[in-house]
């Protein structure tokens, strides 16, 4: 039987070096091609330096944007309602902005009285939890907008922009 030192030195001396340098070798490839992606990048513009004239680029990259459609804005005056005796707020402020197709305006500015009438009913009828919930104003806006176009006609007011909507 052979003692556990010969086996030992005949492990070591049989046994082969590790080779290291497949993962040095990989290291270095990948170093380099790395290095030439950031150089591209860089060079390109697809990335910006912190430094240098990066600002020259992008402001010559920039498209010009596209002129507004034409658009014009009608407000509503502010309503005040009730809110009853037993809510916690007293009073709902209310104010917003019609948006109109051009040419309209002074049709739905006519109108104006019909648009506070219908607002005023939908409003007041609108219970207190509902106006708290988070999820309440787009629902309450398209349920006024479609009470409007009713009002205006179709395809006069193209939106409601709420301005003010306070629970006091």
């Amino acid at each position: 039987m052979a003692s556990a030192a010969q086996i030992e030195v005949e492990t070591e001396e049989g046994a082969k070096p590790k080779g290291g340098g497949k993962g040095l070798l990989f290291g270095l490839v990948a170093m380099l091609v790395l290095g030439g992606a950031g150089f591209y990048a860089t060079w390109s513009g697809m990335v910006a330096l912190p430094i240098g004239g990066a600002a020259k680029h992008e402001a010559a990259a920039r498209p010009k944007p596209k002129d507004l459609p034409p658009v014009a804005f009608v407000p509503i005056d502010e309503i005040v309602i009730s809110l009853g005796p037993r809510a916690k707020a007293r009073h709902l402020v209310f104010a917003a902005q019609l948006e109109v197709e051009p040419g309209y305006d002074d049709e739905v500015k006519l109108l104006m009285p019909r648009i506070l009438d219908v607002l005023n009913t939908y409003l007041r009828a609108v219970e207190e939890r509902d106006l708290e919930e988070p999820s309440a104003l787009p629902k309450l806006r398209a349920q006024m907008l479609r009470r409007i176009a009713m009002v205006t006609g179709e395809g006069r007011v193209r939106d409601l922009l709420i301005t003010r909507f306070l629970l006091k």
